[in-house]
């Protein structure tokens, strides 16, 4: 983990769900509803379907998604952390592999819509998912931003690996200590307050 600090940094790119939001999907459940084979990515199983199938699995996902999205909570200094982006003049954005709508009611039930601009909450009908960095690519070019002072944040190795692929620094936030991707990862911290403190001056 490198001392250096990330108050350069002026816009910033979040995941959501396991990052500013507490992990709450059961992956393996959600598999199993939609006859998706174990460990294999959802969205691109989905995408390898006929349309029709594809479109039907796409309507029973975000039918499970919006029930999550209705009960979310802030993961543990989300708030302050948003808080003091915005304190700072910092741009900020989501980018999820959930869909557009079911991103902004998880932020509404979570309390953190109001960090957030409607046109900077990217989904899936947005581009192509991550682990693809085209999303990434979109806020650069929406911000008019230079990967030096843009940061990506997420829990997972898709997060850090869009990151990466784009040329931002990645911060990993790693809760529960479990899987590392550090040729992904610039910073890794186990808490958002720690991730505060990256901005100090």
């Amino acid at each position: 983990m490198t001392t250096k600090t990330l108050d350069h940094c002026t816009h910033w790119i979040f995941d959501m769900d396991g990052t500013l939001t507490l992990a709450v999907h059961d992956f393996d459940a959600i598999r199993k509803t939609l006859g998706i084979v174990d460990g294999q990515p959802i969205l691109e199983a989905i995408d390898e379907m006929p349309k029709t199938q594809a479109d039907k699995t796409l309507k029973v996902l975000f039918d499970i998604e919006m029930e999550i999205a209705a009960g979310s909570k802030p993961q543990p200094g989300a708030y302050e952390l948003l808080e003091q982006l915005a304190s700072n003049n910092c741009t900020t954005g989501i980018l999820t592999r959930n869909g557009v709508e079911i991103a902004a009611a998880t932020l509404k039930a979570a309390g953190l819509d109001e960090f957030f601009e409607p046109a900077a909450v990217l989904g899936r009908e947005s581009c192509r998912p991550k682990p693809d960095p085209a999303g990434i690519h979109l806020h650069l070019k929406a911000w008019q931003a230079n990967t030096d002072t843009t940061v990506m944040v997420g829990d997972y190795r898709f997060d850090l690996e869009a990151g990466h692929r784009a040329g931002v620094h990645t911060v990993h936030l790693d809760v529960d200590a479990a899987e590392q991707w550090p040729q992904f990862t610039s910073y890794r911290v186990t808490s958002l307050g720690e991730l505060s403190n990256l901005l100090a001056d």
